[in-house]
């Protein structure tokens, strides 16, 4: 089944980054997408990032019909998997209903991508419509938090937070850094960070764990990430299901999120334990 998903955060937090890794993570599995973006600050027609990485894009004027682009690229026996569609807050409410009926009658994944407010802390018509359709908004950054987890040494960044969940939970817990982990992109350390702190908070909350063992290893064609703990352990399927109906999708939204990335998601556990929560990231580099 194909989605609409809509990827939200402040500026200067990755979004574009993260399309752009989007777009070449499906590509890499054999699948055909199309751009777009409005206004970029690179000019028109290109979405770019900070990083200096950009590649050519469907300008998105007020004129412009999505279900008429996507339509005539079928006609003329063109193949189109999913859009990637940056700057999406500048797009009108017309524009994103076009992008839901994409997603409903040609069953076309679109990935959005796009800022919630404008300086008055009101909601961009764009976005407006966007949450309403979007059930399940991916906040990309909305903490002071997330931009230290960006800004910072990774590795600096998880001594500290093991530090504090050691102290505050009173459990042995340590870390490995293995390899170059400073080079991921902003989008690839959040959902490391998150991974681990979603991970420790669950170990705190019901594990009874004594020790826990953190290990990141940067290789050079992924980001992998292991946390075991010896805790009571518990029935993966059973337990996950109860945190969905509780409303409790902490770990559910990390593996989302993973697979968004083009990586792999995987929680092992048993009664009596151990658990071991696993999650790889390809290494995504521009292609030139």
């Amino acid at each position: 089944m194909a989605e609409l998903v809509f990827f939200s955060g402040t500026m200067d937090c990755g979004k574009s980054t993260l399309a752009l890794q989007m777009d070449h993570n499906h590509r890499q599995r054999g699948r055909a997408g199309m751009i777009f973006t409005r206004l970029d600050r690179a000019g028109t027609s290109v979405l770019s990032s900070r990083l200096g990485l950009s590649t050519d894009a469907g300008e998105v004027t007020e004129s412009l019909d999505f279900w008429d682009v996507v339509a005539d690229v079928r006609m003329h026996g063109g193949r189109v998997d999913y859009l990637i569609c940056d700057e999406a807050q500048f797009y009108t409410p017309e524009q994103i209903e076009q992008l839901a009926r994409i997603v409903d009658e040609l069953q076309i994944d679109v990935f959005a991508f796009g800022i919630l407010t404008d300086f008055r802390s009101q909601l961009f018509p764009g976005s407006a419509r966007l949450v309403e359709l979007d059930r399940d908004l991916r906040e990309i950054a909305h903490s002071l938090e997330t931009k230290s987890v960006i800004s910072r040494p990774l590795g600096e960044i998880l001594h500290r937070e093991i530090d504090v969940f050691s102290e505050r939970s009173g459990v042995q817990t340590s870390l490995e850094i293995r390899g170059e982990a400073d080079s991921l992109t902003s989008a690839q350390r959040i959902t490391v960070f998150r991974a681990i702190q979603e991970a420790l908070a669950n170990i705190r909350e019901h594990a009874g764990a004594t020790h826990v063992a953190v290990l990141v290893r940067a290789r050079r064609s992924a980001i992998e990430v292991q946390i075991t703990d010896d805790g009571m352990g518990f029935e993966v399927e059973r337990a996950l299901a109860k945190a969905a109906q509780r409303g409790r999708l902490g770990l559910v939204g990390i593996a989302e999120r993973t697979r968004m990335l083009g990586g792999s998601f995987d929680l092992d556990s048993k009664i009596g334990g151990p658990t071991t929560l696993r999650l790889t990231l390809p290494r995504w580099e521009p292609l030139v």
